[in-house]
């Protein structure tokens, strides 16, 4: 049960990158002068290149505080079907996030960024509960 933890944390990991997919697709688009400022580049993306840089950005804070909620489940041995719905919700929360803010859906962007804060507090609740048990 506890390495589902471990292999949250490993798949939101991956989660991170696979948005800057379609960053690095767009500037190969552009070709080499996105190579030599990439930085200055940004505003010559696409839009739906620059949505993805964002969820990018987004998905490397809401790791922090996932990653932070899921070893602190492991280290305190939090064991509970509510853990692993709130893992297996976190990632494909965050899956469907990046999805939705490529495509410009706001409001399931939004719903998706809930969900995963939702996970993730719900594994520090579960986490401060066992260490105090």
């Amino acid at each position: 049960m506890s390495s589902i933890f471990l292999y949250s944390i490993a798949a939101a990991a991956i989660l991170i990158y696979l948005p800057y997919l379609l960053v690095a697709y767009a500037r190969f688009q552009i070709g080499y002068e996105a190579l030599v400022a990439p930085r200055a580049q940004f505003d010559k993306l696409p839009p739906y290149a620059q949505r993805a840089a964002w969820a990018h950005q987004n998905s490397l804070e809401a790791f922090m505080l996932f990653a932070s909620a899921a070893l602190m489940a492991y280290v305190t041995g939090v064991n509970s079907s509510t853990a692993t719905i709130a893992v297996l919700a976190f990632v494909v929360a965050r899956f469907l996030y990046s999805i939705f803010y490529i495509l410009n859906i706001p409001l399931l962007r939004s719903l998706m960024f809930a969900v995963g804060s939702v996970s993730y507090a719900t594994l520090f609740i579960l986490s401060i509960i066992q260490a105090n048990s």
